[in-house]
């Protein structure tokens, strides 16, 4: 039986209404799905933590004490058993979430939130190089459109692409629907299998 945590990345209006809009999934359905999570965690007694990223003051996104880095108001009010600010990309840089999900025994992280290539990715990565097992909500994350040197990526290719890379050999992807099934049922989603993942390179 797992012992879980939920973490809640920056659910913060800057994703929403401010300066980097979240595309895909569209937010009608990212954010009744965090919302629908952070409920089952709680009434299941999951620890649940929320984190908000703050920049300088005079940054374009996330400036400390800017609208945008308010938590939105899915998540404002909602039942949590830590609030955490972090200024990195990672939720472990830099702060002491390492140490609380130790003192607690957590042994399995399910991510939701903003950005899933970003600091989800990023969180989730570190997690499981931390010997955690770790569940990635698909339609509880999300991202937008990104172009950098190296190409262009529509918000969907984005989000699809990250999901397949972590599936495939650090995290269990999973809708809300199913990882509330499985908490509520106290049952681990299947781990991912970098050798099925790999299957195709075989074929």
């Amino acid at each position: 039986m797992p012992n879980r945590a939920l973490l809640v990345i920056d659910v913060q209006r800057e994703y929403v209404d401010g300066n980097l809009p979240i595309a895909y999934p569209p937010l009608e359905q990212s954010l009744p799905n965090i919302k629908a999570a952070v409920e089952a965690a709680h009434g299941a007694g999951v620890p649940v933590v929320l984190v908000r990223h703050v920049d300088a003051a005079d940054s374009p996104v996330f400036a400390e004490g800017s609208r945008g880095a308010e938590l939105h108001d899915v998540v404002a009010d909602a039942a949590h058993d830590l609030l955490m600010v972090k200024r990195e990309v990672s939720c472990f840089a830099g702060t002491h979430l390492a140490a609380w999900l130790e003192e607690r025994d957590v042994d399995t992280l399910a991510i939701a939130g903003f950005m899933t290539q970003h600091c989800d990715e990023s969180t989730s990565r570190d997690a499981a190089d931390l010997g955690l097992a770790v569940e990635f909500l698909s339609d509880a994350t999300g991202t937008l459109p990104l172009t950098s040197p190296a190409g262009t990526l529509s918000a969907r290719e984005v989000h699809e692409r990250t999901l397949v890379v972590l599936g495939a050999g650090f995290v269990s992807v999973a809708p809300t629907d199913a990882w509330v099934a499985a908490v509520t049922a106290g049952e681990a989603l299947p781990p991912a299998n970098l050798w099925a993942a790999t299957e195709p390179a075989r074929a």
